[in-house]
């Protein structure tokens, strides 16, 4: 299982970045929400679901990350240099958690969920949940949480009663107003 950090200290590929953490207590969301603006990086991050190759990573784009209090999973957002949502990503998780510096990171359980602005949802990493089990990484308990918590996102996605679309956009204009990034200067 491997521990993945908000501020994704170790992450080459970018240059320069501007990250931020913010805790919210509100009554739709309760947990951290972190900020990470890309300005400078050795080459964009290309990603390919369905024949369609998409830019996840480039100069300007901004991901932001809600680690929701009390639950097995962290729901990433991926905006482009115009503000445009780029996708989704759910990483399913056993534990949240936060450093002694107050960075956010979350034990990854392999499975992730990725809907595209498209309405296009995908269920991804089956295989390396099944390895994980099979090689003695996780435990049966960890997979079938997994499993039910992945379940359990994809019906309120099928349903359109997942609230993190429609939170994503909102604390995107709340935060970077708030912290007084605009677009390009920070």
């Amino acid at each position: 299982m491997k521990r993945k950090f908000s501020d994704r200290a170790n992450w080459r590929r970018i240059l320069k970045k501007s990250y931020a953490c913010i805790p919210m207590d509100e009554p739709h969301f309760r947990g951290f929400v972190t900020l990470y603006r890309i300005h400078e990086l050795r080459d964009p991050l290309w990603k390919e679901y369905n024949g369609r190759r998409m830019c996840l990573a480039d100069r300007g784009y901004l991901w932001m990350q809600h680690f929701p209090r009390g639950e097995h999973f962290v729901v990433t957002t991926m905006f482009d240099d115009k503000g445009q949502v780029v996708q989704w990503y759910i990483d399913i998780c056993k534990i949240q958690g936060l450093t002694d510096q107050q960075v956010p990171w979350f034990d990854d359980l392999f499975l992730d969920i990725v809907v595209l602005p498209t309405g296009e949802k995908l269920l991804l990493d089956e295989d390396e949940l099944e390895e994980a089990l099979d090689e003695g990484q996780i435990t049966p308990r960890d997979s079938a949480m997994a499993q039910k918590t992945a379940g359990r996102l994809m019906d309120l996605i099928n349903q359109n009663k997942f609230p993190y679309f429609d939170l994503s956009l909102n604390h995107r204009r709340l935060l970077l107003d708030k912290l007084g990034w605009e677009k390009g200067t920070v």
